[in-house]
């Protein structure tokens, strides 16, 4: 079952993606459309996550999560997939995706990488995303590491296809600002923002 589903998401991975269209859905009511074509290389961070899918000890397909440190940032707290911004010694962004998800969560498995979804800009951190689509055939073992990451979540990729786990709120990145945003509720812990987006399109490929 875990095979020929990461064969579909592959096949999936390799024909024209929704886009922002799509990860937009999960966006705040303010958030601007900013483009990738629109931004010069001065304008933004280079930076990249890792969607690392497995299966857990029940045999259901889960993707990885990390709930981030409460710390003085744009960020704090956040759910989110592991990554960070690209450093001199990376390669390429995939190289990138793959050291801060070792950094971040200790995993003994090197994920093999299986396809891109589209990037996403982040204007408050003036990040730009490349998310990168991974699996694993079991389940690693992790180490979280205890400077960055709070714990981290195992979700079943069957939660964000359930229609009931998007959901409304007012979050309040910081203090006197309010935004209303959609959000998955995952395990009871609000995700929205670019993860929330990111998450939206795999979900849009996944039910192709």
């Amino acid at each position: 079952m875990f095979e020929e589903f990461i064969a579909h998401l592959k096949t999936n991975l390799q024909k024209p993606l929704p886009g922002i269209e799509i990860q937009f859905e999960m966006a705040h009511v303010k958030r601007e459309k900013i483009m990738d074509s629109s931004l010069d290389a001065e304008s933004y961070r280079p930076s990249a996550v890792l969607i690392l899918l497995y299966p857990n000890e029940q045999q259901q397909i889960s993707v990885l999560l990390i709930e981030r440190m409460t710390y003085n940032g744009h960020h704090s707290g956040q759910i989110a997939f592991p990554g960070g911004k690209a450093e001199p010694a990376d390669v390429d962004l995939q190289a990138t995706a793959l050291r801060e998800f070792f950094e971040e969560t200790g995993a003994d498995t090197t994920p093999t990488v299986i396809g891109k979804l589209t990037p996403v800009y982040i204007p408050v951190s003036k990040f730009m995303v490349q998310p990168f689509v991974s699996y694993a055939r079991q389940k690693p073992n992790f180490s979280a590491s205890a400077y960055e990451v709070n714990a981290l979540i195992e979700w079943e990729i069957t939660e964000l296809l359930n229609p009931d786990a998007v959901k409304e709120t007012t979050v309040e990145p910081v203090p006197g600002y309010k935004l209303k945003t959609p959000y998955f509720d995952v395990q009871g812990k609000v995700l929205w923002g670019a993860t929330a987006m990111m998450l939206n399109e795999l979900k849009w490929v996944l039910n192709q």
